[in-house]
């Protein structure tokens, strides 16, 4: 592992692994295996990792789709070196603010409503670089307040038009106030540093608006869409206009990007 991965991993440890003083395996059940087996399906692929040693205790069967490796071989180091180099200083901050997030700025009982969300770019066994979309959802908490297990979620989202951000989002999955699009620069979480705080991002745009943006996350032009919902090119680039003035975005990579990891658009299979 290189001297880079070497330091994020070093800081999890010494913000999570202190926390966790005892070892205890998260439990496996027949339900969650059948509903690991429906969920990764196509590009996609999960884990659970015990933040107490950083080892693997589940790894979905779809991994093999990303690295040529047997499931139970791979360790999480095997994940973090199919990052691209451009990625781990990015990669770096982003931990450090999701670390504070869930350490210093949530009470106890609020670290089970929030799951974060990031994009990032991974070379794949066959040397093919990929965009991914990675959620993270801690699974129980200890006394202290600390996450103790954590389900990792990585789906490949190359086919839709968004590239990786410096910015990771922390989504409320009981529908409290959710932080999208917090910017990772200065490595550490201020409610200050978010684009929005609104409850649902849907909020913002017409249900005609909200097609339209998963149109172009599709990758489809004016005139494809035009065709598709029977309108004229004219309204599509209206509301096109209008989608980003409301989301604040200077084109429609930015806005897709943010509004996937915000949740209004869903990753979907390639």
């Amino acid at each position: 592992m290189s001297k880079e991965l070497e330091k994020i991993t070093d800081y999890w440890k010494e913000m999570y692994s202190s926390q966790v003083d005892e070892y205890r395996p998260f439990e496996i059940s027949a339900d969650f295996k059948r509903f690991a087996s429906m969920f990764a399906v196509g590009n996609c692929y999960l884990y659970i990792v015990n933040l107490h040693d950083f080892e693997l205790e589940y790894v979905s069967d779809s991994v093999k789709l990303f690295m040529d490796m047997d499931t139970g071989d791979i360790l999480l180091k095997d994940l973090l070196q199919t990052v691209v180099p451009e990625e781990i200083d990015n990669l770096n901050l982003k931990s450090r603010v999701i670390s504070d997030f869930y350490t210093s700025y949530l009470e106890k009982d609020e670290v089970l409503d929030y799951k974060n969300m990031f994009t990032y770019r991974m070379k794949d066994h066959r040397g093919q670089v990929r965009t991914m979309l990675y959620q993270a959802i801690p699974l129980n908490v200890l006394d202290n307040g600390a996450p103790e297990h954590v389900l990792c979620i990585n789906t490949d989202v190359s086919h839709l038009k968004v590239s990786s951000t410096s910015s990771v989002s922390f989504i409320n999955m009981n529908g409290g106030k959710s932080y999208f699009n917090v910017e990772v620069t200065k490595g550490s979480f201020d409610p200050k540093n978010c684009e929005r705080a609104e409850k649902d991002l849907s909020s913002l745009f017409s249900e005609r608006e909200i097609e339209i943006i998963n149109e172009l996350a599709g990758g489809l032009n004016a005139q494809d869409i035009a065709a598709k919902l029977n309108l004229s090119p004219h309204t599509v680039m209206t509301h096109r206009k209008n989608i980003l003035q409301k989301s604040g975005c200077a084109n429609t990579t930015q806005l897709v990007a943010k509004c996937l990891t915000g949740g209004l658009i869903s990753p979907g299979l390639n």
